[in-house]
């Protein structure tokens, strides 16, 4: 029977071609933009878990209170027995510590003299640790864009742009002015050995890497960081599982007296993350019902169109004694084959526009100069394994629906009326 619908639908093309040009033309939309809300989605999960949030981060609570300030006078402390803990609790995590602070920098000329200076945002992280997976998380091999990265004590690298803003050159000194956790003034001098670009314009503007030890040296932090950091050995970010984490070391502090006691936040409950990404799900999942709905629309008055050019076809094959209850399903079954012709070429499209993103991708790295959000300077598409099924939802309902409307007209045709039509 398929069989025989199939020749029917390739024979007579104008019962088809627009049908199956509607749900390609829908189906196209429907991946590709399903494709692009994935890639962007999980490009500003990956990149604020890298640079900033984590899977899971642990502060203090007044630390998380007034985090925008980086309050390092507030940072955790015996941060070694911590992470002990930590690893025989939660040993599906890998926690590193961060320390986040701000200051001016100094670049001297030949003489001694101030060449350029501006403020600048420092992140120390485990760099010169192989164990700690920081070099790998950040590619910041991969991200290196001029000379080398640290590789001992004193050594520091820069943003692209801030290296350019500051006039200089890998292998030149630069000092940092700043203060200590203690609230001490602290003058500090490095060499700078290389420049990096991080992909996210609120990073690239100022940003400046140091290792953690000297960090901590420097600040006057001896076993201590600002934020520790912890992400899931398999480099995904599962929510419900963090939210599980988090609560239960949560629920060990919350009687605590202790006003510098530690707390757990999530990736989603940092940076306004959850609302963010819940209302893009909530997006997506309105945006495939519009298309279906639109598209089932398109095709009831295609089918109301079709049905009427082949209402004497109708006509006879009820007259012949084929009963109503079997015009209509084999109507059905017809626009089942038509639906999935259009969804699959609609899906092969989407699913080429979708590659092409994810390899080139749009470039908004302008219109996110000033941002202080932190996400990737271009959009990409993603292509998942869902794509490939996922047009097939509004390419086959929208066209049954369609075709289930434009065919209730097929009840309403009266035997007598047909004889007297066929005599005609």
């Amino acid at each position: 029977m398929i069989k025989f619908i199939i020749k029917g639908i390739l024979r007579d093309k104008s019962k088809s071609i627009i049908p199956i040009a509607v749900i390609s033309v829908g189906v196209m939309v429907t991946v590709m933009m399903s494709g692009f809300l994935e890639g962007i989605f999980s490009d500003v999960i990956n990149q604020n878990a890298k640079l900033d949030t984590g899977h899971v981060k642990i502060m203090t609570k007044p630390y998380a209170e007034n985090k925008e300030q980086l309050p390092n006078d507030l940072a955790l402390l015996e941060i070694s027995e911590l992470i002990d803990s930590l690893n025989l609790n939660y040993p599906d995590l890998i926690w590193t510590p961060r320390i986040k602070f701000g200051g001016i920098m100094d670049v001297p000329d030949a003489s001694g003299n101030t060449k350029s200076q501006g403020p600048g945002m420092g992140l120390a992280m485990s760099i010169q640790s192989k164990e700690s997976g920081e070099l790998q998380r950040l590619q910041l091999k991969k991200s290196l864009n001029k000379g080398r990265l640290p590789e001992r004590s004193g050594e520091i690298i820069l943003s692209d742009d801030y290296a350019t803003k500051l006039n200089i050159s890998p292998g030149e000194k630069i000092t940092f002015f700043g203060t200590t956790m203690e609230g001490s003034m602290v003058f500090q001098s490095f060499e700078m050995t290389g420049t990096v670009r991080f992909g996210s314009p609120l990073m690239d503007k100022g940003t400046f890497i140091i290792d953690i030890s000297d960090a901590q040296n420097m600040l006057d932090m001896e076993n201590g960081t600002g934020e520790l950091l912890g992400y899931f050995k398999d480099n995904r970010y599962d929510d419900q599982k963090a939210l599980i984490i988090s609560e239960n070391f949560n629920t060990k502090f919350n009687e605590s007296k202790d006003e510098y006691a530690p707390m757990m936040l999530t990736l989603k409950d940092q940076n306004g993350l959850r609302e963010s990404l819940d209302m893009g799900d909530a997006f997506s999942g309105i945006f495939i019902f519009i298309f279906i709905l639109a598209m089932s629309l398109v095709l009831w008055n295609t089918g109301l169109i079709g049905g009427l050019r082949r209402y004497n076809e109708f006509g006879i094959r009820l007259a012949l004694g084929e009963s109503k209850n079997n015009v209509f399903k084999l109507l059905l079954i017809e626009a089942s084959v038509i639906g999935t012709i259009g969804s699959i070429i609609g899906t092969i499209l989407g699913v080429i526009f979708c590659y092409y993103l994810q390899e080139v991708g749009i470039d908004i790295s302008e219109d996110t100069a000033n941002s202080t959000i932190i996400m990737p300077s271009v959009m990409r598409a993603y292509v998942t394994p869902n794509l490939f099924f996922i047009g097939f939802i509004p390419g086959l309902f929208s066209m049954l629906f369609g075709t289930a409307l434009a065919g209730r007209g097929i009840y309403k045709r009266e035997t007598a009326r047909l004889f007297k039509e066929l005599e005609v």
